[in-house]
């Protein structure tokens, strides 16, 4: 499988990396991990084969889950770098919630098959982006989807 070197995922602050989906401190979860790929996003998946739908395709759950931690990760990677960071400088990344989540399924996606999501991320606001999303199985598109994501607010969580 393909590797994505600095994955932004892996500068999340220690406290915050739990997500099921790409928080580097939850062992069970899915481990998805994004970066640059020129002024693109970029995730590469291989999905495990308990994500199934039907034999031979995966869950569509599992790539509702690739598109919306891909467009939180893709909004985290834009501020860090309009901050003037990249992922690798050893400057605490911000992190994004998800305000919205679109997905439009355009084929089945097929099993045993690595995954490449791609990212174009439009500001809307200073706090807030939204990120159009590709997902691509054997370099044919099988689902597309918008994530609108929100700067997480500092007392996010917190009662």
């Amino acid at each position: 499988m393909s590797e994505i070197k600095h994955a932004i995922q892996d500068y999340y602050p220690q406290d915050l990396a739990h997500c099921f989906g790409c928080g580097r401190n939850n062992e069970l979860g899915h481990g998805f991990r994004t970066g640059w790929n020129g002024t693109e996003t970029l995730t590469i998946y291989q999905p495990p084969e308990e994500y199934t739908a039907i034999p031979g395709y995966v869950y569509g759950g599992l790539i509702a889950s690739l598109i919306d931690c891909h467009g939180t990760g893709s909004a985290s990677l834009a501020l860090h770098r309009k901050n003037g960071h990249e992922p690798e400088d050893g400057v605490e990344p911000p992190r994004f919630v998800t305000a919205e989540l679109n997905v439009k399924y355009l084929k089945p996606t097929p099993q045993n098959t690595e995954l490449h999501v791609t990212g174009e991320v439009e500001e809307v606001h200073p706090k807030k982006f939204n990120v159009h999303t590709v997902v691509y199985a054997d370099g044919e598109a099988v689902a597309k989807g918008i994530v609108v994501a929100a700067v997480m607010p500092d007392n996010f969580g917190q009662s």
